[in-house]
């Protein structure tokens, strides 16, 4: 019987040799747990950069640039749109408008005389005659065309190209078709026919609308 067997053990209990077995230490739970960490850190580290080699290889900056002024060139063109039916607003006709001719010089004669033209003209007739206290012997222009405040854009220029550089004024009146022509002392005469009629033309023309900035890429 072996040295190594206990007093007392035999038969199958017995060791035999002489040598004590060897018992290895098990590896502690700790050193897999970081292991594992490190591993996954190590791959994840791997993959970010392999995506930055594809992104720089491809192009992918100059896509997200792109992009970025595809949209502001997007939110340019949207920021002032053109009101809808500002483009497309007419003026009134001649045959619409009333015009008042008032005579505020010393000569006789040419309220009645401008006002025969401008009926041939096609503008409709209200009074004819001397003009207001105000304005008797004060207007030292071709003119002075009076109107409402809501004319400005309407009566007033249409009626602005009979009489090329007579002052256009505006009051208190509430009916916007219906305008003075205050005769001043250096009138002479209404502005020819061909030419006037041209002046109406290009102001009943449309106004071309603005273009929206382009987005070409560079």
């Amino acid at each position: 019987m072996s040295m190594l067997t206990p007093p007392g053990m035999g038969g199958k209990y017995r060791i035999t040799g002489d040598k004590y077995p060897r018992m290895r230490r098990g590896r502690p739970r700790s050193r897999i747990v970081l292991a594992v960490v490190a591993s996954v850190a190590v791959i994840g580290l791997i993959g970010w950069g392999s995506l930055q080699l594809v992104d720089v290889f491809t192009g992918g900056g100059k896509a997200t640039a792109a992009a970025s002024a595809t949209a502001a060139c997007a939110k340019r063109a949207g920021a002032s749109p053109t009101p809808p039916g500002a483009a497309d607003a007419k003026l009134p006709a001649p045959a619409r408008i009333k015009v008042n001719v008032l005579n505020a010089t010393p000569r006789g004669g040419l309220a009645k005389k401008t006002a025969d033209e401008l009926k041939k003209r096609g503008f409709t007739i209200g009074n004819v005659g001397n003009a207001a206290k105000a304005y008797d012997k004060k207007v030292k222009g071709v003119g002075i065309l009076l109107g409402a405040k809501t004319a400005t854009d309407a009566a007033l220029p249409v009626l602005g190209t009979q009489l090329a550089g007579a002052e256009q004024k505006t009051d208190t009146r509430a009916r916007p078709a219906e305008v003075d022509l205050i005769i001043g002392t250096a009138f002479k005469a209404l502005t020819a026919k061909p030419e006037a009629d041209r002046a109406l033309k290009a102001l009943n023309r449309p106004k071309p609308k603005p273009s929206s900035p382009s987005c070409k890429n560079t």
